[in-house]
């Protein structure tokens, strides 16, 4: 894989080169392009998109950490208080918007309208499904957020905000147009450029429907919305969604310098963020045969040891406590932005809301099953575990689904949607905490001074329009 910066010097090569025979023609910087081709920008966006949104990568992927440090997965050995207290303020989250605006969705609008002038519907179709999931990404952190006047230009340096109940429309729409332009059949796909899928456009598809699933899910609880009605659309969705592991949207990293997985760098010494005795705890307590594959022995001790949560206590060495394991936090683990195993969380969640449990029983057994076979568990140990933890019943059988949802989507954002619309896994506050558990992020104090709107005086604790 081709690393970032590899990957911009590129194009300004090409542009480069093509700009030879233009140069003098003073107005045109070959060394600073204002054109690149599609594929041009796809690599860097979708690496940006695995690394820093979904990896929390970063100081542009603070967003990303503090997710996991709200979801109890993560600490700080560091006094208190600290992000894991939930001592946040706005400019903490500076670094996160411009990522996702400029970084991601301005450069999706770019390749978008690109592609569509040249007919490369392929690249268009991609690019409304990453734009779909990066809107996403903003409206579940800060609920209302700007996006139908956003990218006009220099002629809307202060766009309105969309309602989020708007963005959740509009998000439908991108992945309905995003499947309508694969459709289109264009003669150019991507190839190396897709880190994702390589340009298997009917990956993508499949990737759009089971996107359009979660989304739905997410406003099962919300205002004027119905938890049968989302379920159904939801089901729907996934008849044409994902079909097995193979369709994980994910991205392999070399593990060469500059070159290393999200996590791993999440966790260097000078950054002292380990995961937390929550998060390993939870797997111990249960014998979940997934521990080795997600959690990496404490280096000092051989043992699986987090660090508690709000601790006042300091320790000397990060060698006392666990990281995360090879499943994700080696050098060159893959980076997962979307799993099967959550289609088909989706999938038992829907169908118990439809059905009831006992319908649901079986896909909520396939999709513990997807994950450990992922991981390369023993079909001996998978079997022994899904006993140990027994059949569904109308009493636990949403518990259940979303707290093996959170393992499978191990340290995703995702479990944050989650947990507020469901209450699952069950938190309580931590020690030396500021406030009651976040339920979103603050608006960044860039955009509160650069585009005041009213909105922005939202709290940690505040609930999004579709938290209810």
């Amino acid at each position: 894989m081709r690393t970032l910066s590899y990957i911009l010097f590129v194009a300004i090569c090409i542009i480069h080169i093509s700009g030879c025979k233009k140069f003098i023609d003073v107005n045109n910087d070959p060394n600073n392009p204002l054109t690149v081709q599609e594929a041009l920008i796809l690599a860097p966006v979708e690496l940006n998109i695995s690394s820093v949104i979904a990896g929390g990568a970063g100081d542009n992927g603070m967003a990303g950490i503090l997710i996991n440090h709200f979801m109890q997965n993560v600490a700080l050995n560091q006094p208190v208080p600290n992000h894991g207290t939930y001592w946040i303020f706005n400019a903490d989250l500076d670094g996160s918007w411009r990522n996702i605006y400029v970084t991601s969705l301005n450069n999706l609008k770019v390749m978008n309208d690109k592609a569509d002038l040249n007919g490369n519907h392929n690249y268009s179709g991609i690019a409304k499904i990453l734009t779909a999931l990066c809107l996403g990404v903003a409206t579940d952190y800060w609920g209302d957020v700007p996006y139908s006047d956003a990218f006009n230009g220099s002629s809307q340096l202060q766009p309105a905000y969309d309602s989020q109940e708007n963005i959740y429309k509009s998000i439908q729409q991108l992945l309905d147009d995003g499947i309508a332009a694969i459709d289109r059949n264009a003669v150019i796909k991507p190839g190396d450029d897709d880190y994702f899928y390589k340009g298997n456009m009917d990956k993508w598809k499949r990737l759009a429907y089971t996107l359009k699933a979660r989304y739905y899910m997410h406003l099962t609880n919300a205002p004027g919305y119905t938890p049968t009605g989302q379920a159904e659309l939801a089901l729907t969705a996934l008849q044409n969604g994902m079909t097995d592991n193979s369709d994980d949207m994910k991205l392999e990293y070399p593990g060469g310098a500059g070159e290393e997985s999200p996590w791993f760098m999440n966790t260097r010494p000078v950054s002292t963020l380990v995961l937390s005795s929550a998060c390993i705890d939870t797997l111990v307590v249960r014998n979940d045969p997934r521990l080795p594959k997600l959690i990496a022995p404490a280096k000092q001790t051989g043992m699986y040891n987090g660090r508690p949560i709000g601790s006042v206590n300091i320790s000397g060495s990060l060698d006392v406590y666990s990281l995360a394991g090879p499943a994700i936090g080696n050098t060159s683990s893959p980076m997962y932005v979307f799993n099967y195993s959550e289609a088909l969380f989706l999938k038992a969640e829907a169908t118990l809301i439809k059905s009831g449990f006992a319908a649901a029983e079986p896909v909520y057994q396939d999709a513990i099953k997807s994950h450990m076979s992922k991981l390369g568990v023993d079909n001996a140990d998978v079997n022994a575990y899904l006993a140990s933890r027994g059949t569904l019943t109308a009493a636990n059988a949403l518990q259940r689904i979303m707290e093996e949802k959170k393992i499978a989507n191990f340290l995703s954002i995702e479990n944050f949607n989650d947990w507020r619309r469901t209450g699952y896994p069950q938190l309580t506050k931590v020690p030396n905490a500021l406030s009651e558990i976040p339920r979103r992020l603050l608006y960044p104090q860039v955009e509160i001074t650069s585009n005041p709107q009213s909105v922005q005086s939202a709290r940690l604790t505040d609930r999004v329009w579709w938290d209810r």
